[in-house]
């Protein structure tokens, strides 16, 4: 069985300043900005930033002791994680768990939009690698709001 289904959901960039950075791919890449959403149990803020067929997920560590700040501390702002769609997160945890890959998340957790998400240690895939099992509501992207700091 297939884990992914055949799709990138996203690709997560982790920054210092996110009002900065969606200025850039805004402005100057002519990309929108699609929605906005603060994760306080992921200790994060993160903008989805639309392309054609993908979204970009720039996210802020909302605390300089969260998991974020951490990761930018120890190798800098830049690519984070690659989302891969999954259709059961739950399922492709159980899969990946069968193949002695080793997760972060053993059990689905909430995500960006509604949707659940679980991690995968980027030990064999050379990436951190984020399952997204999309919200089936039809909204499982953050509603657009002031990009403006809280």
């Amino acid at each position: 069985m297939k884990l992914v289904a055949n799709n990138i959901d996203h690709i997560g960039i982790a920054v210092n300043d996110i009002d900065q950075v969606i200025k850039f791919y805004t402005d100057v890449l002519g990309l929108e900005l699609q929605g906005m959403e603060t994760l306080p149990e992921h200790g994060v803020r993160v903008a989805i930033i639309k392309t054609d067929r993908h979204k970009i997920e720039l996210m802020e560590p909302l605390t300089k002791e969260s998991p974020l700040a951490k990761f930018i501390e120890k190798r800098g702002e830049g690519l984070h994680h690659l989302g891969l769609k999954v259709i059961d997160v739950s399922k492709a945890i159980t899969e990946f768990q069968d193949k002695g890959i080793t997760l972060i998340d053993r059990v689905p957790r909430p995500g960006v939009g509604k949707n659940r998400i679980a991690f995968v240690h980027p030990r064999e895939s050379k990436v951190l690698l984020e399952l997204v099992e999309t919200a089936n509501d039809g909204n499982n992207t953050p509603k657009p709001r002031s990009t403006k700091k809280h």
